[in-house]
């Protein structure tokens, strides 16, 4: 009888681990899901107010698009620590966008405004050798990589010009508009656990991106990819 009592005080351990696990594994693929959800509005707003949104010919040329939805709270200056989100490349041979990659950021600061509670930060990659930087282990904004404020609205192509010798543009998003922002020494790195979450196995980002659009994933990365072509002017 005592090994009964043993058996059945360990398998009722197990079930409560089980208990334990199962619906924090549920909870997690959720998060991923509402962290795309949350993009795809940022994505939504980028053309919204043409006199405050990234100008079209700059999201056309676009390699890479790089979302962190709710990045920080603080003040004039504040730190990008802890900051989670997307990430997509364009396959210029196909016309389409990558299946979303999960990534996160920590470290650094960014130039907003004063009394800013809140921000979304848009990175966006401007050419081959800066995807290829972006997707090392670990990319340090404005140290392995220039990265320039990017100009807003109509007028913004005459200011463009000198920008667009930068591999990336920054931007931030606080109350409703776009800005230009300066990123500095935040590094960004790929989010294993959220992408294992969301695909069913620990993977890089550049693993990620070699994945067939075809492969099966949630319904959010279907959203995600079409809110991408809107804003860009491809298909999905």
């Amino acid at each position: 009888m005592p090994y009964l009592s043993k058996f059945i005080h360990s398998v009722s351990a197990t079930g409560v681990v089980l208990a334990l696990v199962t619906p924090a594994s549920a909870a997690d693929t959720a998060s991923e899901a509402e962290r795309l959800r949350k993009s795809v509005e940022v994505l939504q707003a980028l053309v919204r107010t043409p006199d405050d949104a990234i100008p079209e010919h700059i999201l056309e040329r676009a390699e890479a698009i790089v979302v962190i939805p709710t990045l920080v709270k603080g003040g004039f200056v504040v730190g990008a620590e802890h900051g989670r989100g997307v990430m997509s490349v364009r396959d210029r041979t196909t016309g389409t966008w990558s299946l979303p990659a999960f990534v996160a950021m920590t470290g650094g600061s960014i130039g907003w405004q004063l009394g800013v509670q809140s921000t979304d930060l848009v990175l966006l990659v401007m050419n081959k050798d800066g995807v290829d930087e972006l997707l090392s282990s670990e990319f340090k904004l404005g140290a392995d990589a220039s990265v320039a404020a990017g100009p807003v609205g109509r007028s913004a192509q005459a200011a463009t010009d000198g920008n667009l010798t930068a591999k990336i543009l920054a931007y931030s998003r606080a109350r409703g508009l776009f800005a230009g922002v300066s990123v500095q020494g935040s590094a960004l790195r790929d989010d294993m656990d959220a992408n294992g979450d969301f695909y069913g196995r620990e993977q890089t980002a550049r693993q990620v991106f070699a994945l067939p659009v075809t492969t099966t994933a949630p319904a959010a990365a279907a959203n995600w990819r079409s809110a991408l072509a809107a804003v860009t002017r491809v298909s999905r």
